[in-house]
């Protein structure tokens, strides 16, 4: 998420995420709350201690990549190398989980701006892509002898090769 994403474009992220079960407890926490059903001073404590709480996602697989001494986990959005937890910004991890989840294939910088940003092109640079890929580049490779994970293809874009 971004900071200038808008309140609706964070919470259709954030539902996203969320599993089937989760979603029609949630919708059902809406429509029980619109039809006063919910108190209206409290509907977060509602929500999260009374009948509506979401269960863990303990009956639901992770979305784990292992790459020799990389670990990629979307759902805790955690990337780490050699066991060291690698910190990424919103958009290094957003860049990073488009090339894992689609190895092999290339994102041109319009894919990139489209997919990541959801701007269109105008807005943004090549140079701003190059940047943002650049740091998490340096990022992931912690040590010389690590593979190169984010390939560039020259005047096209990226992607994640071994």
């Amino acid at each position: 998420m971004d900071l200038e994403d808008s309140g609706r474009q964070i919470a259709e992220k954030l539902f996203a995420l969320l599993s089937s079960n989760q979603k029609k407890e949630l919708a059902q926490f809406v429509r029980d709350y619109e039809a006063g059903n919910i108190p209206a001073d409290d509907p977060y404590t509602a929500f999260f201690r009374g009948r509506y709480s979401i269960p863990p996602q303990a009956d639901q697989p992770l979305t784990e990549i292992r790459k020799g001494e990389l670990y990629f986990c979307l759902e805790q959005r955690l990337v780490m190398v050699r066991g060291e937890v690698v910190p990424l910004t919103v958009k290094e991890f957003e860049i990073f989980s488009l090339l894992i989840l689609n190895p092999k294939r290339v994102f041109t910088y319009e894919m990139l701006l489209e997919l990541v940003w959801h701007e269109d092109y105008t807005y943004y640079s090549r140079k701003a892509i190059n940047n943002h890929v650049s740091n998490l580049r340096k990022k992931i490779r912690i040590a010389q002898d690590l593979p190169d994970y984010v390939k560039s293809v020259y005047g096209v874009g990226y992607k994640f090769d071994i």
